[in-house]
């Protein structure tokens, strides 16, 4: 048997550091369960805390990895970045009704709605990046993301030329700067 250097190489990781990134999503996992499961409960019975506790237990033991992937460094950054970007997006899709508002209620509405279907490509590598920046399209009013792939290709379907002009626009760069990707 052969073993090369590249083969060695290519298992940097340890398993104890493996097993730390691990453990902490599985804690954040746990602890974001059980917290949510007291809100919506209400209830603090020592009993009902104990099933509640073991409940968010075994969620967090099967699941821990879809919610909160093994943590690298760098993930704090990209958790605050999105935070700012929350508010920005929540005042587009405040704007966005508006808009779809005065769409409705004017009284030249079918000359006014004039629906797209708009492609374009994003530099965008990460599927995390390409997903956020397709929900975000999606969840203000009068666009809705038809496709998006991994090669960075979306279809947008936008109800009137304004809200399809505006594609991809600022949200792309705003994507792209919560996740550190060059546009």
């Amino acid at each position: 048997m052969i073993v090369s250097v590249d083969d060695v190489a290519k298992n940097d990781d340890k398993p104890i550091s493996i097993f730390l990134k691990s453990f902490f999503s599985f804690l954040i996992t746990f602890v974001l369960m059980f917290s949510a499961w007291i809100v919506l409960s209400g209830k603090f019975d020592p009993l009902l805390l104990w099933l509640g506790g073991i409940s968010s237990f075994f969620v967090a033991y099967y699941f821990y990895d879809l919610l909160f992937p093994i943590i690298e460094k760098g993930y704090g950054g990209v958790f605050l970045r999105f935070t700012g970007y929350l508010p920005w997006l929540i005042w587009e899709i405040v704007k966005a009704n508006f808009h779809l508002l005065y769409l409705a209620f004017h009284p030249r509405m079918k000359d006014l709605i004039d629906p797209h279907i708009i492609t374009f490509k994003t530099h965008l590598k990460s599927d995390i990046a390409i997903t956020t920046l397709a929900n975000s399209i999606t969840l203000t009013p009068g666009t809705i993301t038809v496709t998006a792939d991994s090669d960075g290709v979306f279809r947008v379907h936008a109800i009137d030329r304004e809200s399809a002009e505006a594609l991809p626009g600022i949200m792309l760069k705003k994507v792209a700067k919560v996740f550190g990707e060059e546009i």
